[in-house]
């Protein structure tokens, strides 16, 4: 893939943003078990972070998705992975429905806040007892005249304290499975909803997570995005952007990580010697090294296939699961290597362990790229 002087210098003011306006505060936004993103927001906004490929009439930039792939990779640079997820759960998670979708007046209230980072948006689809398996949601939306009137529970719900309005994946009729689900934008000034506590986490500590009431939740029928009774199938294009930030954002993760392992790896010295100069330990982090150039490169394809308008399922289940697994390798060989000042919550590995292990379950977990993957391949779907 060929970078473009445009590119170049993209990638270079995000970096500087990451520098001066994120990294410096990380450890406050971790011990504070949130950040401010009515803060941070407008300020990712203003070097077009929130709306790469959004219509310029509601604020975004009009560029094309290798923008969004640079501008994932820089946020995978943050010293803790709370803060790139939920900047991308603002510009990759719960806009891109309603940027493909929906009509000019919900792109007016909705997705122009949020491009300008004044409100702050979260995706409502994950519940209680359906995790991975999102045909078995339970919330429902019944129709009131012009209402819909909504009743049900969201859990791992990101930026889910802060949020302003949700995009809600929720039924609409009575049709099981995949059938007669739509995505709703629900204000979270609305009466009946509430924030039922905030999760205490593992790990991304600075990004908040939350569990989600709707207790007869009124919104107007005119807040549903698309079609109705469409919604599975726009949440799981949805998805695919989403899985591909993950992707992207693990490449900077490791680049950062593999960079300060090696400079500690020259410093350390062990039986005389740096542990730099051992073979086993040189050999294991260019082994990694490579994979993410692997990984890397099949993100590169992808990005391309997608400008493209093709097909990029498969693509993007690969990348997906191929980064989960990477990250939490490179995560384990930084702490290994270390050695127990590795293991100390002083350390900046034992934030990166933390922080990796998410990468495999959120976004569709390992095991839903396998089922993507053989089912594409012809094994059978039971």
């Amino acid at each position: 893939m060929q970078f473009t002087d445009d590119h170049q210098a993209f990638r270079a003011s995000v970096r500087q943003l990451v520098d001066t306006e994120i990294n410096p505060h990380v450890d406050e936004w971790e011990d504070a078990g949130a950040f401010p993103a009515h803060d941070l927001f407008p300020k990712l906004s203003a070097v077009g972070l929130l709306g790469l490929e959004y219509e310029p009439e509601y604020g975004g930039e009009g560029a094309d998705h290798s923008f969004t792939m640079i501008a994932c990779e820089e946020l995978g640079r943050i010293n803790a992975g709370g803060i790139p997820m939920a900047i991308n759960v603002q510009s990759n998670m719960a806009t891109p429905s309603l940027a493909e979708y929906g009509t000019a007046e919900q792109k007016r209230q909705f997705l122009a806040p949020a491009i300008a980072g004044t409100a702050v948006a979260a995706i409502g689809v994950t519940e209680p007892d359906t995790g991975s398996d999102v045909s078995a949601l339970r919330t429902k939306a019944k129709r009131d005249g012009d209402d819909w009137v909504i009743t049900g529970r969201k859990l791992y719900i990101t930026n889910g304290t802060q949020a302003d309005w949700i995009c809600l994946l929720t039924r609409t009729s009575d049709e099981g499975g995949f059938r007669g689900m739509s995505q709703i934008i629900v204000p979270t000034d609305s009466p009946g909803f509430s924030v039922s506590r905030k999760l205490d986490k593992l790990g991304n500590r600075s990004s908040d997570t939350a569990e989600l009431i709707f207790d007869e939740v009124r919104v107007p029928v005119a807040n549903t995005i698309g079609t109705e009774g469409r919604g599975f199938q726009q949440q799981m294009k949805q998805f695919e952007i989403e899985r591909m930030s993950c992707a992207y954002a693990v490449v900077g993760q490791c680049d950062v990580a593999l960079e300060r392992l090696r400079e500690y790896l020259h410093q350390r010295t062990t039986f005389g010697k740096s542990l730099a100069s051992k073979q086993y330990v040189a050999f294991r982090v260019t082994e990694l090294a490579a994979q993410l150039d692997l990984l890397r490169h099949h993100n590169y394809a992808t990005c391309e296939a997608l400008v493209a308008g093709q097909d990029i399922t498969r693509m993007a289940a690969v990348a997906k699961l191929t980064a989960g697994r990477l990250v939490r390798e490179v995560a384990d060989l930084c702490m290994q290597f270390h050695g127990g000042i590795g293991y100390m919550e002083e350390t900046w590995t034992a934030r990166f362990f933390r922080d990796a292990r998410l990468a495999s379950i959120g976004g569709g977990a390992d095991e839903v790229m396998l089922q993507v993957l053989s089912r594409l391949d012809g094994f059978p779907t039971s």
